[in-house]
């Protein structure tokens, strides 16, 4: 599998590697989305101990650990020791850093949380009496979010405190998903980044299919593939009551983006779907947006409620509702139904995401902003990029276009219309406009821009 970006994350891990003093990093995110491989990675030239700890009672897993330590500093006392406690496993590793410094990784942290409600208390005090003396940079690694988060990173957890640096994996930024296939044309890299997402292993997944459809055949609709029922692995260990957090991803996937919709579509009231939904923001699944010029963001009314990842909205659109029919062995009629509105319904969304990314390129002298996103009012107007610098003058409003036609004067005047609407600084703003289109523009609009230095035209996202 090829390694891909990670720069700021293996700058975080070298920069506590290179401390004369022990490190703490807690690294932890979602399954599948590279933790292992980032590890990995940075480990390749360095000392150092990978234990991953399993769903298996305490003492198995201790007894695992010491035979692991016991095997790389070749240490026949510790092999042939039956021990009780973590403390001296750690007092061998502490005593051998005293030559080189050692990176010591303990992967599916929460596990042993799970065995021993206590093991955090335990972890606290070997951090304290063995390790922060040592040579060691500690790592500990884990994919369920709640977990770890309630075992290491909270205020109540007795880890809190002692970490020099966390890290919460996320996914890949698709500026970087060329690099996975340099083949791919930039209109095969935006379909199979609907699909995918920045998960290392579903990008790798798709990559020997000829196209995203028959990828999505073969590794999401048959009832064998590996990603049929991933988003049941995936929440089946984070949450209770995973019927209800379906129910509400079905909800969303459906249209229903506003807390109301949402209530309204499942019969049920409004606040007793605010912890659901705190979860899966929690678990980096769903977002809440709002207006990007909304000041109060936490009060405002205009929230709405998205899926933010890619693959988790392509099932839950396709797969989830479509059950039955893939179970009976009639896929024919889900893969006509994606084949029909994938793009309207589905890429040309992700799309959107994609340029707003790509927004912060257009950063330069005579265009400053600090905040990116989208805005909507009252009107139902919607526009898909607004940014703007709020310690000064400038805006800029954009429209993307995934579409087989060039674009012309037409969309800068709808887009400048709908400018109007937003009413961030109207009587001391400098106003800019861009647009995105996949197929390029109108030989009209390409003289406008040219005269016009406030208006940018982009079709390589």
């Amino acid at each position: 599998m090829k390694f891909v970006d990670r720069i700021n994350e293996l700058e975080t891990l070298d920069n506590e590697y290179r401390k004369e003093e022990a490190t703490f990093v807690v690294l932890y995110g979602r399954r599948r989305v590279g933790k292992t491989a980032l590890i990995n990675h940075f480990c390749e030239d360095k000392r150092a101990i990978y234990f991953l700890a399993t769903e298996e009672n305490e003492s198995e897993n201790r007894n695992a650990f010491k035979n692991l330590v016991a095997e790389t500093f070749d240490n026949d006392l510790l092999a042939e020791s039956s021990l009780s406690s973590w403390d001296p496993i750690f007092k061998v590793v502490a005593s051998e850093s005293k030559n080189e410094r050692i990176i010591l990784v303990i992967d599916e942290f929460q596990y042993l949380g799970k065995a021993n409600a206590s093991f955090p208390s335990i972890m606290q005090k070997i951090w304290d009496t063995i390790l922060s003396k040592s040579n060691i940079m500690l790592i500990l690694c884990g994919s369920l979010i709640n977990m770890m988060t309630s075992q290491v990173l909270n205020y109540n957890s007795p880890l809190y405190g002692r970490r020099t640096a966390q890290i919460k994996l996320k996914q890949i930024d698709f500026a970087y998903y060329h690099e996975f296939n340099e083949k791919l044309s930039l209109d095969e890299q935006i379909m199979r980044y609907a699909v995918t997402g920045g998960v290392p292993k579903y990008i790798n997944i798709f990559q020997d299919e000829k196209d995203v459809y028959t990828a999505i055949k073969k590794n999401i609709l048959s009832t064998n593939a590996f990603l049929y029922a991933e988003p049941e692995f995936l929440l089946q260990k984070e949450v209770s009551e995973i019927g209800s957090y379906f129910s509400i991803l079905k909800t969303i996937a459906a249209g229903n983006h506003k807390l109301g919709k949402i209530a309204a579509a499942l019969e049920v009231h409004q606040t007793k779907l605010t912890s659901y939904l705190k979860n899966l923001m929690d678990l980096d699944i769903i977002e809440r947006e709002v207006p990007i010029t909304e000041e109060h963001p936490e009060k405002s009314k205009m929230g709405l409620y998205n899926i933010k990842d890619n693959f988790i909205a392509f099932w839950f659109k396709y797969v989830y509702p479509n059950k039955s029919l893939l179970e009976s062995g009639r896929s024919e009629f889900v893969e006509e139904k994606i084949r029909k509105n994938l793009i309207d319904n589905h890429v040309s969304y992700v799309y959107e995401d994609i340029c707003r990314q790509r927004t912060w390129d257009l950063l330069s002298d005579s265009l400053m902003f600090n905040r990116v996103g989208r805005w909507w009012g009252a009107k139902d107007v919607e526009i898909d990029i607004v940014a703007y610098d709020s310690n000064g003058k400038d805006i800029l409003f954009g429209e993307c276009k995934y579409s087989k036609n060039k674009k012309g004067l037409s969309v800068l005047d709808a887009l400048k219309d709908k400018s109007r609407e937003v009413k961030w600084n109207m009587e001391n703003r400098k106003e800019h406009f861009v647009i995105f289109s996949k197929n390029g523009f109108t030989d009209e609009l390409l003289e406008y821009a040219e005269d016009n230095h406030n208006v940018y035209l982009r079709t390589d996202t």
